[in-house]
């Protein structure tokens, strides 16, 4: 819920999703149109089916519980490299360096370069301290609180004393720009097609859209080709159903 979404917005939702679907069962076993419904306004909606898919997946494999190895972890629908590595350190305190756009700054920072991938990873892997969920915490929060993108608090960073940009007395370019892993600029979203995903699912939500109404739903009232091209997309994710006519509704 938090990828790219404010943690205000997050947080009421969050209690909200866990109340309609308390446990990972509860989620798989409502329709998928239900936990899309739930996601309305949070973004990214193929975040909620991967998050159904995988909830089916995990009830159904033997044991039925989330692995706690990073390889399984990264085979379920909608988990990457970082997520494997945040479930494992967060949920099961497993041995892990999680590597997120705070974390990816420092480590670019510290270092006085851009890093690849691999690079901060590996930085990340050396520099693990005892207990991986407090270190893990521990970076998070100096990422947000101090290291931030915009006027960064080098001041006062507890960190200060182990940063080369810092030291360095924060020459440009900031070696974060351009590193792996540190999230840049956001592309336009006014008329993209995400914009037009978004009003569709929303509209689906109050009930199916006959193929007429298609282009309007998703304000390009001159653009059908383009309006059903999008729709076409909901329908390659699993996060509609077409009835048929060209029309469309939520899953069941």
């Amino acid at each position: 819920m938090l990828q790219q979404t404010q943690v205000d917005r997050v947080v009421p939702r969050w209690h909200r999703f866990l109340e309609r679907f308390p446990t990972v069962l509860a989620c798989a076993r409502a329709p998928v149109g239900d936990v899309i419904d739930e996601w309305s306004g949070l973004g990214y909606n193929r975040r909620a089916v991967n998050l159904h898919r995988m909830a089916v997946e995990v009830t159904t494999a033997p044991g039925g519980a989330f692995p706690r190895d990073r390889a399984a972890l990264e085979a379920l629908p909608g988990i990457g490299p970082y997520t494997a590595r945040a479930v494992r350190v967060f949920a099961f305190e497993e041995r892990d360096a999680v590597v997120e756009t705070n974390v990816a700054r420092i480590l670019a920072r510290t270092s006085g370069r851009t890093l690849t991938r691999a690079e901060a990873q590996r930085l990340a892997d050396a520099g693990l301290g005892s207990s991986p969920w407090h270190h893990n915490q521990a970076l998070l929060d100096v990422g947000a609180g101090w290291c931030r993108p915009r006027d960064p608090g080098c001041d006062t960073c507890p960190l200060r004393s182990a940063c080369r940009w810092a030291a360095d007395g924060r020459p440009g370019p900031d070696p974060a720009l351009g590193s792996a892993g540190v999230s840049g600029p956001q592309p336009r979203f006014e008329g993209s097609d995400r914009q037009g995903r978004g009003r569709l699912v929303r509209a689906l939500r109050a009930g199916p859209v006959p193929a007429a109404r298609l282009s309007e739903v998703v304000g390009w009232p001159g653009e059908p080709e383009r309006a059903r091209r999008v729709a076409a997309t909901l329908v390659a994710d699993g996060r509609a159903v077409d009835d048929g006519s060209g029309g469309l509704r939520l899953p069941g």
